[in-house]
């Protein structure tokens, strides 16, 4: 038996790696079963090679818990170790056993090895760890190596059937919750779902009839419960997968989702950087309820993390799904993944596949693609909002859809409402709705004149038509609530006023005061006697800034917190606005003034509480 020190440089290695190495205490299950599972692929390199006569034809990592003994177990038939490469790699922990294999045989393997010092992690939930291994070559004596978190150990040849390696942990008094079987299975899930070797925990049972008739027999069978499926589908061709294949792996990721994906794009590549992963399109709530977190990333078919932010453009967290690539570093910080000049590739890259996969969708099937475009609009907008590229390829494909549900691309419509919604400065003017419900009276009135009306009802709208404006910029966004129709695109020939100065300055102070003036400011405009005799509208510019803040932005600090303020325009040519301005007796006046003025804001939504209570009154004693 041999005992000695670890080779590190300081007694205090095994605090610093519970407490600092990983941010998360229960990292040391993927580690291990990483650990193994590389070994699995290891001596399947080597029997490629001939460099090993061992059988590799059921390599598998098993995990054992036995709650009496207080141990969890992680064992695998792989490659093993010899007590001299039990020294190596396990004490001097300078070492990395995988590192090293993959230079020696890089361009022939495929072997995780990024994990460097993954073993010791077993520590941050042990009070004592073995390792029983017996090496793959011809001749190996079995050895045991034992340490109590120390830098003490001792190292023994020992018994053991089979080649491969037992990692035997004795659970910490604050660690017991790792000896429940669910915490365990749900430890697994998480991180082991997909790799590449089998993995068994424990066994299932299932009733299963035997024979015929009378003679017919309920069994009970015993399985192995395999966690993982070593083959997903993001490891294999986009050719030898149909659009079942797909599906069926979209459940099987996220198996508490009922709604299907839209579409999804394969990623495949292996320059500059090794890549693949498939990425799904869900279906997106208009109100912004974006569950991110959606997209998992692996190191060969090693769960990594769900915080993908600084890998994926962050309008593509949105999206659901897998990205797997070595190239990535692990356990390190958010600032270093950003400034990583692989992760910037990979980042341009998948946003770039995801640009043109949405391209080809739309040039392929546009009628399809069309009929998609409410579900995944949200996203394209945050696309085109967050990344200049993609905004250059998306204005190709990006879709206005009008009331009426006819969906054109910006240039197709600015081609199409040219001839009619220029204004006086020759600027087009795309009128658009937040609200088809709510903004009904306008819409009408602008769809009687002959106009156009476009539905932007996104949280992004607002800071869309921004962008938009600084693109096309000949080209104008106007809410069409924002002002009456006929002061947003000037007529050639304007509508002579029926009210003359005086009956402005004289009927002017009988409608404010229907009004709160804090939030209302009385305009005259000369309209067609068929237009509303009330209008309310709201300056685009306020509520566009309003809006912008509210789902951040804006440029304004506090934007979102100012006070609503809105114009009541007074149509100088309406009959109504004649007959309250040459009623003489006051009261009587005043009601019709107020009655009218209830109504515009009634229309809008905007009155409430005692005023309603009070127009409603109103209303009943007039019709008496």
């Amino acid at each position: 038996m041999a005992q000695g020190k670890i080779n590190v440089q300081t007694e205090n290695i095994f605090p610093i790696i519970k407490q600092f190495l990983y941010s998360d205490q229960e990292i040391f299950l993927r580690e291990l079963i990483s650990n193994a599972v590389d070994a699995t692929q290891k001596l399947r390199t080597l029997a490629q090679l001939g460099e090993s006569k061992a059988n590799v034809d059921n390599l598998r990592v098993e995990v054992k818990l036995d709650k009496e003994a207080k141990t969890l177990t992680f064992s695998d038939n792989g490659i093993g170790m010899t007590a001299d490469e039990v020294d190596k790699y396990i004490n001097q922990i300078a070492f990395s056993g995988a590192e090293e294999f993959v230079q020696k045989y890089k361009d022939k393997a495929s072997v995780i090895g990024h994990f460097g010092l993954g073993f010791y992690s077993a520590f941050m939930v042990a009070s004592k760890v073995e390792i029983i291994t017996l090496s793959h070559t011809e001749g190996a004596v079995p050895v045991k190596w034992d340490c109590d978190g120390s830098p003490n150990f001792t190292l023994e040849e020992t018994t053991k059937e089979g080649r491969g390696t037992d990692i035997v942990l004795h659970i910490a008094d604050d660690a017991l919750e790792y000896l429940e079987k669910s915490k365990i299975q749900q430890l697994l899930d998480k991180y082991c779902k997909f790799m590449p070797i089998e993995i068994k925990f424990g066994t299932n049972e299932r009733k299963e009839k035997v024979g015929e008739g009378d003679d017919a027999k309920e069994e009970t069978i015993i399985e192995d419960n395999i966690i993982n499926n070593p083959s997903p589908a993001w490891t294999k061709l986009p050719a030898d997968l149909n659009a079942d294949d797909y599906k069926s792996f979209y459940r099987e990721l996220y198996p508490m989702t009922f709604e299907e994906p839209l579409f999804h794009i394969h990623l495949n590549v292996d320059y500059p950087f090794n890549l693949t992963g498939i990425l799904f399109f869900p279906k997106l709530k208009s109100n912004m309820e974006m569950q991110k977190n959606k997209i998992q990333l692996y190191s060969n078919q090693v769960f990594v993390t769900e915080s993908v932010e600084g890998i994926v453009p962050d309008f593509l967290t949105m999206l659901h799904g897998v990205i797997d690539s070595p190239d990535i570093p692990l356990n390190v910080s958010r600032s270093y993944l950003q400034s990583d000049a692989n992760v910037k590739k990979i980042s341009k890259y998948i946003s770039k596949k995801v640009a043109d996969k949405l391209e080809d969708l739309y040039k392929n099937d546009r009628e399809d693609f069309e009929k998609k475009w409410d579900d995944i609009k949200i996203f394209i907008e945050y696309g085109m909002l967050s990344d200049d590229k993609f905004f250059d390829k998306a204005k190709g494909f990006a879709l206005l859809k009008n009331t009426e549900g006819v969906a054109k691309t910006m240039e197709e419509y600015l081609e199409q409402i040219k001839p009619i919604q220029t204004d006086k400065d020759g600027k087009v003017v795309v009128l658009y709705t937040s609200n088809k419900e709510e903004q009904y009276a306008y819409i009408s009135s602008a769809k009687d004149k002959g106009y156009d009306v476009v539905v932007l009802d996104s949280p992004l709208s607002a800071h869309l038509v921004g962008k938009l404006e600084q693109e096309y910029k000949d080209t104008t966004f106007t809410r069409v609530d924002g002002d009456t129709i006929d002061k947003l695109i000037k007529k050639d020939e304007e509508i002579p006023s029926k009210l003359t100065e005086d009956d402005e300055k004289k009927l002017k102070p009988v409608i404010e005061a229907a009004v709160p003036k804090e939030k209302f400011t009385v305009v005259f405009e000369s309209m067609s006697e068929t237009d509303q005799p009330f209008t309310i509208t709201q300056s685009e510019f306020m509520r566009r800034m309003k809006d912008m803040s509210a789902v951040g932005g804006g440029g304004m600090m506090g934007m979102g917190n100012l006070p609503e303020m809105y114009n009541l325009v007074v149509n100088a040519n309406h009959p109504l606005v004649s007959k309250i301005l040459n009623e003489s007796e006051a009261e009587k006046q005043k009601s019709m003034a107020k009655q009218a003025t209830d109504l515009a804001l009634l229309s809008q939504n905007l009155l409430k509480g005692e005023a309603l209570s009070s127009f409603i009154k109103r209303s009943v004693e007039l019709i008496n």
